[in-house]
């Protein structure tokens, strides 16, 4: 039963037909909103559906129901508001209520797609949303300093590794939901105090502690044989990296870093990056990179953190976004100084070229527009924010494949003078050669 059936049917019981009429002009103002604007989405809301539990004992209609429509224009609300203005019957007051309502979230609502998660069976749906799988923003974060430590470690004149590339992709998606998992686990009692993690699956009991522990097993079992395709120094690193997950729920009840611990942990990929394609970790390369993604991390959760941080001062937990207060922008821009120049310092030692560079000052450009118009005290521009970050890990991803490309065997041995050092690359050299007879777009 949809919206315009419902217009019909009240209409059918109206005893005033002035009435009709107007509630028939509401409905075909609305079919042309429909036909004009395709990208807006409406959802009745519970009160409206509720308004609606009398007649739809008497008139037999699925009311009850979630409504999807295109959002309406002006000249409908001015319809349901010249409703408004005269006594009507208890089926138009009904009718009433409901167009205030969709008035009144049309804004909210304008913006709400149906996702992926929402089309699964229910039973399965509070499992995904505890992996945060709606919100895949967590996942590119995890995975871009390993996708950035992969192109690094290319080879001059080829693309990243494809495969490399899918086996952490998968496993950042794995990681970043056992890390979800572990942390509502710990966080359930301060989940349910603060408004927007109130409804999370722990936190509202639509699912219980054992259930997320044997999620976590299940996440956990699959991501150890993603581990084990890789060499043993990843395996070595990645299993190390587990204790700093399930410890990181406890720096925000012991630390006002919580961002810093944070940062360890999500980007120990930059090392393990280069260390599946090479077999072993170059420090001179890696460690200024992953100091960058660091800062990095510190940036773009704080600015995170500052959506919740009434509700963090208020039931006791810690953050950068309450430390810093007033100052935050002073240290942010700090931060972002120290992750340019550990860019700066990982494309000197990897012989990056031009492309390289103007990614990285593109990228900075990207979070010192952040910084600048962040509104710390709007907890929706805050998320906004964050979520913006995506774009810093593609344009960097982007100047370190095309910088890679343009690079020639003869600037990625250039500081190798000795013979000896020579002999060492040449079996890097060989795998180069065959790795542009497959990934090359110039063979």
């Amino acid at each position: 039963m949809n919206f315009a059936s419902v217009c019909r049917q009240l209409c059918q019981r109206s005893s005033i037909a002035a009435n009709r009429a107007q509630i028939s002009a509401l409905f075909y103002d609305h079919s042309a909103a429909s036909r004009n604007d395709k990208g807006g989405t409406i959802y009745l809301n519970r009160r409206s559906s509720n308004s609606y539990s009398a007649s739809k004992q008497r008139d037999g209609l699925s009311i009850g129901e979630t409504y999807r429509r295109n959002m309406r224009p002006p000249n409908a609300i001015a319809a349901s508001s010249s409703l408004s203005a005269s006594p009507t019957s208890s089926l138009d007051s009904d009718l009433i209520e409901t167009s205030s309502s969709i008035v009144k979230n049309d804004d909210r609502l304008d913006a709400i797609n149906v996702s992926l998660v929402d089309r699964l069976p229910d039973a399965l749906q509070p499992y995904m949303r505890l992996m945060r799988v709606e919100k895949p923003i967590g996942t590119w974060l995890l995975f871009f300093p390993c996708a950035w430590s992969i192109g690094l470690a290319a080879s001059p004149g080829c693309f990243p590794d494809p495969y490399m590339l899918a086996i952490f992709g998968t496993g950042s998606f794995l990681l970043r939901g056992a890390g979800c998992i572990v942390n509502d686990m710990w966080d359930r009692d301060f989940d349910a105090k603060v408004e927007r993690t109130r409804n999370r699956p722990i936190a509202s009991g639509q699912i219980t502690r054992l259930d997320a522990f044997v999620l976590l097993g299940g996440v956990l079992a699959f991501g150890d044989f993603l581990l084990m395709q890789l060499n043993t120094y990843c395996v070595l690193a990645g299993v190390g990296s587990l204790s700093l997950i399930a410890t990181y729920p406890l720096m925000k009840r012991i630390t006002n870093w919580p961002q810093l611990y944070l940062g360890l942990t999500f980007n120990l990929g930059a090392l393990m990056g280069w260390a599946a394609i090479k077999g072993s970790c170059d420090f001179a390369t890696c460690l200024p990179l992953f100091a960058a993604c660091i800062s990095w991390t510190l940036i773009y959760d704080t600015i995170y953190a500052h959506q919740d941080k009434k509700y963090d001062a208020a039931v006791g937990v810690k953050s950068t976004a309450l430390h810093m207060g007033v100052n935050t922008k002073s240290y942010l821009t700090c931060f972002t100084a120290t992750m340019v120049s550990g860019l700066i310092a990982t494309g000197v030692m990897n012989d990056q070229t031009v492309p390289y560079y103007l990614a990285v000052g593109l990228a900075t450009s990207h979070i010192i527009h952040q910084i600048v118009t962040v509104d710390f005290e709007n907890a929706e521009d805050c998320g906004k924010k964050f979520r913006s970050n995506y774009v810093v890990g593609l344009i960097i991803m982007a100047g370190i494949m095309a910088g890679s490309l343009l690079k020639s065997e003869k600037d990625s041995s250039k500081k190798n003078i000795s013979g000896e050092n020579q002999i060492d690359r040449s079996e890097e050299r060989r795998v180069g050669k065959e790795c542009r007879s497959r990934w090359s777009p110039y063979h």
